[in-house]
């Protein structure tokens, strides 16, 4: 039977309203969708704003535990969508044997991926330029968020945009997802590149995407070692908030379809 339920999946410095025109798309096309917030994000976008104070303690087993806790309690098994952080948080809830099928949209890498271009260091570099950030929820102002997020799209849109999405991060767990790669030990944002039993993964990236590249996506799905299906589009201008960019629907109708053929 054909997975009748989407969870999506968001990233950081935005909440689940970032995902609010795919919601309407996949449920005007009969599926349950499920959005589900971060620990503390139930709130909207303004309070956040507010009181980032829940941001500052955030991580990123919370997240984890807390969107296993949202999948496991479904009463069949849905496709995942994750973008960027959430695309990496997809990749882990399938290494742990969540979910049918699996997209992660110009997502965040898991660990052991070392591409770091230089478009990526300028995007985090409001976070990453203080190790005293680390503790705090850091906020981007419109130009750094237009860089990161919203390059190719109008001023004027990038700004309405901003208003709408953009939220504080935890400076906390993007300090962690840089050092993973040095510290020794498990990391929570890891899979098993090796899990022959984990569900199908599509990566979808936008040519121009500034804060994870196509790159970043490419050498993440080189990483997958078992044989198992993963595979990767690219498509051509678009930049991170590829989700809410003209021709979205185009994407959204791609993946689905995609997660549909190749469910489990």
């Amino acid at each position: 039977m054909a997975p009748d339920t989407i969870v999506l999946v968001h990233g950081f410095w935005v909440t689940p309203r970032s995902w609010e025109d795919w919601i309407t798309h996949y449920e005007q096309k009969g599926f349950k969708v499920v959005a589900p917030a971060y620990p503390g994000f139930e709130v909207e976008v303004e309070a956040l704003n507010a009181d980032p104070h829940i941001i500052e303690k955030l991580t990123a087993h919370d997240i984890i535990d807390h969107l296993i806790d949202v999948v496991s309690a479904l009463p069949t098994p849905p496709i995942i969508m994750g973008h960027s952080a959430g695309g990496a948080f997809t990749q882990v809830l399938i290494d742990r044997g969540y979910g049918t099928s699996a997209v992660a949209l110009n997502s965040a890498p898991t660990e052991g991926v070392l591409v770091t271009p230089l478009t990526q260091i300028k995007s985090t570099f409001p976070v990453l330029k203080s190790p005293a950030n680390r503790h705090k929820a850091v906020p981007l102002t419109l130009e750094q968020w237009t860089y990161a997020f919203t390059n190719t799209f109008t001023p004027e849109e990038s700004r309405r945009l901003y208003e709408r999405y953009a939220v504080p991060a935890s400076g906390g767990i993007l300090w962690d997802s840089v050092l993973a790669n040095f510290i020794p030990g498990p990391q929570e944002i890891a899979v098993d590149y090796h899990n022959a039993a984990r569900a199908p993964l599509l990566f979808i990236s936008g040519s121009e995407d500034h804060i994870m590249p196509p790159s970043v996506q490419r050498s993440n799905a080189k990483h997958y070692k078992a044989d198992t299906v993963t595979e990767i589009r690219e498509y051509p201008g678009y930049s991170h908030l590829l989700p809410a960019q003209d021709g979205w629907r185009e994407i959204a109708d791609y993946a689905l379809d995609w997660a549909l053929r190749h469910a489990r």
